[in-house]
């Protein structure tokens, strides 16, 4: 078990998209040169000044480089460190050499689990503690502070280790949401596929029944058959895009589309005064824009009796265009929290992307949350077709 373990995390490669230098890595920087100039100015005490000088500068320019190449940096600065400790040892130095600002090393222990892969974070700990551990023999102070001080180096570690965890589990619920998004707008898609596939059937069998009699008749039914068949091998590239896992399950009640949103915002009339706006033709919406429509208002609306504190007012407007139809949920509420976006809202934004449209969500300039989305309504670019109201 602990192999199978050690070999899990050996393999474990870096996490995607480590951000670049920021400013808070100039600041950093900046910091610990300043450091530097006022130990070497004030500080009276400082064994071997010239190489604890320049081995501080060197220290303070390694975490430029720690998401990047974090094994390598923590090499460099460790192995520093212990060759210090061993020159220190040789030469029989009673006070330690070093600066005080040579604690930014600190930040580069974060970055080993942070930012490393498995390989990485197992070479690299070899390294951090075997410096820890000649420091230890090496220094002249008591036992307990030896311990407090091999503990102090490692917590910024376990806390890089545990920030890398939430991140990852994050990342992980959110693709989950993502999955199920697609699924779910597969299992619709799959659906009017199989409505036009049983339409194409029963128009080609009429037109069989037809062709000795009435060939006009057998016409008109064979370009029914081509024109349900474009529709369907539009739905069919739609359904392609979207599914990508397709789960096990499948959901037999028919989706909530446009008709059903005067139902859902009577729900929260109690405590919220919903004033909901349907604009232009939306009776001949595809099949997954309709049903998508309803998603984001539904979602909207849940997201704003759960998060909208001392919300009076809803407004929900749905406008169809030429080619396209927008929704709007605006509430009057005050959000608590960060603001951060939640799975649903992540879910609503993957099928918006799979349908070729977007949505954006975010507080409005004055108070309270604004939901908007634009959804392409035109054949070439969503793959679903109109059908009738339920």
């Amino acid at each position: 078990m602990l192999r199978d373990d050690l070999r899990t995390l050996w393999t474990e490669p870096r996490p995607p998209d480590a951000p670049a230098r920021v400013r808070r890595d100039w600041a950093l920087l900046a910091a610990g040169l300043a450091g530097v100039a006022l130990e070497a100015t004030l500080r009276e005490d400082v064994v071997w000044r010239p190489v604890a000088v320049v081995l501080t500068v060197w220290l303070c320019l390694l975490p430029l480089w720690r998401r990047s190449c974090p094994l390598a940096v923590v090499t460099l600065a460790f192995g520093s460190v212990s060759l210090l400790a061993v020159a220190s040892l040789a030469a029989a130095s009673r006070e330690p050499v070093g600066l005080y600002t040579g604690a930014v090393v600190l930040v580069l222990v974060y970055a080993l689990p942070r930012w490393g892969s498995g390989r990485e974070i197992m070479l690299g700990g070899a390294v951090i503690v075997a410096t820890g551990a000649l420091c230890v023999v090496t220094d002249q102070s008591p036992v307990v502070e030896k311990v407090v001080g091999l503990v102090f180096l490692l917590l910024p570690g376990v806390l890089g280790a545990a920030v890398r965890f939430r991140v990852t589990a994050r990342e992980r619920q959110l693709e989950q949401v993502r999955s199920r998004e697609r699924e779910q707008l597969a299992r619709e898609l799959h659906d009017t596929v199989a409505h036009h596939v049983s339409a194409m059937v029963i128009i080609a069998q009429a037109g069989r029944v037809l062709a000795s009699t009435d060939p006009s008749a057998a016409v008109e039914a064979l370009e029914g058959v081509e024109e349900e068949g474009a529709r369907t091998l539009e739905e069919m590239r739609a359904m392609v895009a979207a599914l990508r896992d397709r789960g096990a399950g499948a959901e037999l009640a028919p989706p909530a589309t446009v008709a059903d949103l005067e139902r859902l915002v009577r729900t929260p009339a109690g405590r919220l005064t919903v004033d909901l706006r349907l604009d232009g033709e939306l009776d001949a919406l595809p099949a997954a824009v309709d049903a998508a429509v309803y998603r984001i208002v539904q979602e909207s609306v849940t997201n704003a009796l759960r998060h909208a504190v001392d919300a009076t007012e809803l407004t929900v407007r749905v406008a169809a265009h030429a080619h396209t139809v927008r929704v709007s949920v605006r509430d009057n509420g005050r959000r608590t929290g960060r603001g951060r976006d939640g799975y649903g809202l992540t879910g609503l934004r993957e099928r918006a992307t799979l349908l070729g449209g977007t949505l954006r969500a975010g507080p409005r300039s004055d108070r309270g949350w604004h939901v908007e989305a634009e959804l392409p309504t035109a054949r070439s670019q969503t793959g679903a077709h109109t059908r009738p109201r339920r």
